[in-house]
């Protein structure tokens, strides 16, 4: 072998410089990812229906908010998500709502603002005229004489025109739901029908009902891939209570072959129980799934009007602006202990009826992130950019010997899984990353 001038001492630089270089592109590489892999925002599908109505919108400080996407941006919010219906007008059902207004017309508008604002999209796939979850799935009027063939070629081809379209537009979604609150199936046929008539998918459901609805999330699926290749599919369920249910959904996705990317929950105390509750959800969902990550796609608690559901947690978190703020800095607080959530979104945050003759909307939500007595953003709402702090330890490195010295030391006391991602000091067994060093933990 030829040394360069000075003999083996002549190395010496040489190496250093290379261990410096390898450990600044680990470093970026770090940053790099804790920065892409968890985001924070809310569903704000209402936003300009509110905005007609010319709301105050004001920071915790008084001051006027004058855009209301800068200022989330501002306070380091990096996604936002939006619902989609079918035919909104075509739903004639008892419990119609003016506030599932968003056709596909409504939601590029709205999507190019998201994106124009430096945000991800999360596009949230109802396929319904109306509200789809749990106990309604409603077939879009349109599509109420297809029989499951056609059906599938129906999802297949409006999926993969919207995306198109949502493209052409200028807001191509990151993320996408292939329907919302999913956990009993969707599209289980017309509203009005006979229970028996109805395509739903329990635990005890048929293994045809299951087959359908899967082979529905497929066509879904492969127009999401084939026109936005890059975003991430997520399957939305909303079971957090009920552990069982959970797995026989996402055991049944993986027997199917169904092709996604993230599990996506909802979590209202009132419908989901404590925090605790979620955390057993959590738990489950990650020692069963260790390829998916999981997003909180929504969530919500109330500030004023305490409401009624399944589970009082008024008594731990009042509805107060105090309640709600320290409900939300618990959650973020547990949720930052699991490297596998990615994702919190806050339905309907950015609501504000204030000046409240003039401005609240029918329908209203009791939990929004401001104040519709004195249009000011609530404590809550700055707690949530937290949820990002499990990923922030990291400086840009820079090629100074001292500066490198200075990256070494911040991260000596910081741990990172194989992914990039921060977390606490590792408790079970495997490889970490602490202090730009693989770490085996035995």
């Amino acid at each position: 072998m030829h040394l360069p001038l000075g003999g083996v001492g002549g190395l010496k630089p040489i190496i250093m410089t290379t261990l410096k270089t390898l450990l600044i592109a680990v470093l970026c590489t770090f940053a790099a990812n804790s920065q892409a892999q968890k985001y924070v925002g809310g569903d704000i599908s209402l936003l300009p229906t509110n905005e007609k109505s010319n709301p105050t919108w004001l920071d915790k400080d008084g001051n006027t908010i004058t855009n209301v996407l800068s200022f989330f941006k501002q306070e380091d919010m990096n996604a936002m998500r939006v619902r989609l219906f079918v035919n909104p007008s075509d739903y004639t059902g008892s419990d119609k709502d003016p506030n599932t207004c968003q056709d596909l017309e409504y939601v590029k508008a709205l999507g190019k603002r998201i994106k124009d604002a430096g945000f991800k999209l999360m596009l949230d796939f109802h396929y319904s005229d109306t509200w789809a979850d749990p106990e309604k799935q409603w077939t879009p009027k349109a599509w109420e004489g297809l029989n499951d063939e056609q059906l599938n070629t129906k999802i297949y081809d409006y999926t993969k025109d919207a995306l198109q379209q949502m493209k052409a537009a200028g807001a191509e979604p990151d993320f996408i739901q292939t329907g919302n609150e999913i956990s009993y199936g969707m599209l289980w046929g017309a509203y009005g029908a006979s229970e028996s008539a109805l395509k739903k998918c329990y635990t005890s459901s048929s293994n045809a009902n299951w087959t359908r609805f899967t082979t529905l999330l497929k066509n879904a699926g492969k127009a999401c891939r084939e026109v936005c290749p890059q975003a991430k599919i997520i399957l939305h369920t909303e079971r957090a209570a009920q552990t069982g249910v959970l797995t026989n959904f996402y055991n049944r996705m993986k027997t199917a072959n169904v092709d996604y990317d993230i599990i996506g929950l909802s979590y209202y105390p009132i419908w989901h129980k404590d925090i605790a509750t979620l955390e057993t959800a959590l738990n489950t969902l990650e020692s069963n799934y260790p390829d998916k990550n999981i997003m909180i796609v929504e969530v919500g608690y109330a500030y004023s009007w305490e409401e009624s559901g399944d589970y009082n947690y008024f008594g731990t978190y009042p509805a107060t602006e105090a309640g709600q703020q320290e409900f939300t800095k618990d959650l973020i607080t547990m949720l930052n202990k699991h490297s596998k959530v990615t994702g919190l979104f806050w339905w309907w945050m950015e609501y504000n009826a204030y000046p409240w003759a003039t401005t609240h909307m029918e329908n209203w939500w009791y939990a929004p992130l401001f104040n519709s007595k004195t249009g000011k953003a609530m404590p809550a709402f700055y707690e949530m950019k937290n949820f990002l702090d499990s990923q922030d330890g990291i400086s840009a490195p820079s090629v100074s010997n001292d500066a490198l010295s200075a990256n070494k030391n911040a991260l000596s006391n910081k741990w990172f899984n194989l992914n990039g991602q921060r977390i606490g000091k590792p408790a079970k067994s495997g490889v970490y990353v602490n202090g730009g060093k693989k770490v085996l933990i035995k």
